[in-house]
């Protein structure tokens, strides 16, 4: 296992404070996961450093020796390699990832007792559901890089996940990317005020030339 940077709470907190989509456009339009990844209830939001996993399709044997190493605030990322016709986590593992204070689960693969889950108020972003169980003899690989997609995930890089979707935030860019992300919505707020005053989207993002090229006049 590699060494993980340990970053503040604070940092990660106002990371997901700020929701995904600010923190994807913030690092320049990257680290998004696909949009194949969703939140099993719409309300729910995730924020934490990665702890990756790498798992066989319809097994969830490392899962369980993951709980064994998560920490508090972790969030688990799993490569179930997106199948969707067993759920390897369900309401037992949540019940004891609660009691170890894991912030969440993203897994690229689906996930069962949905219901349950959201009840209990675990966030859970999947590709799917399925009712079907797995086996628990395979191995895996914990705190490996993973990629979900055409994204690589890195131990300790930090998960932002709301209903728009998951970001993530490469460790050592945590901090550039919150000030970047901080700014973005000092802007954003910026353009509403003066939206309320008149202003019109065209006019405070230059897009008279682009329309005029069109003849869009």
């Amino acid at each position: 296992m590699g060494e993980v940077q340990i970053l503040s709470e604070s940092i990660v907190r106002a990371l997901g404070d700020c929701g995904s989509a600010t923190v994807y456009e913030a690092q320049g339009a990257r680290g998004a996961l696909d949009s194949g990844i969703k939140p099993i209830h719409p309300s729910m939001r995730i924020a934490g450093p990665a702890l990756t996993v790498d798992i066989r399709p319809a097994d969830n044997l490392m899962l369980h020796y993951a709980l064994l190493k998560a920490k508090p605030g972790d969030v688990l990322v799993v490569d179930a390699k997106g199948f969707l016709e067993a759920g390897p986590w369900g309401d037992v593992l949540t019940e004891q990832a609660m009691k170890i204070g894991i912030a969440g689960l993203v897994i690229n693969g689906a996930v069962r007792d949905a219901s349950t889950i959201t009840d209990m108020g675990f966030p859970v972003f999947c590709r799917g559901l399925s009712i079907k169980g797995t086996s628990k003899n395979q191995p895996g690989r914990l705190n490996v890089p993973v990629c979900i997609g055409d994204v690589q995930i890195h131990p300790g890089d930090i998960i932002v996940g709301d209903r728009d979707g998951v970001v993530v935030v490469p460790q050592h860019l945590a901090d550039r990317t919150l000030s970047d992300s901080l700014a973005r919505e000092e802007k954003e707020a910026d353009f509403k005020a003066r939206i309320k005053n008149g202003a019109t989207t065209v006019e405070l993002l230059g897009l008279n030339d682009i329309l005029n090229q069109f003849n869009l006049s």
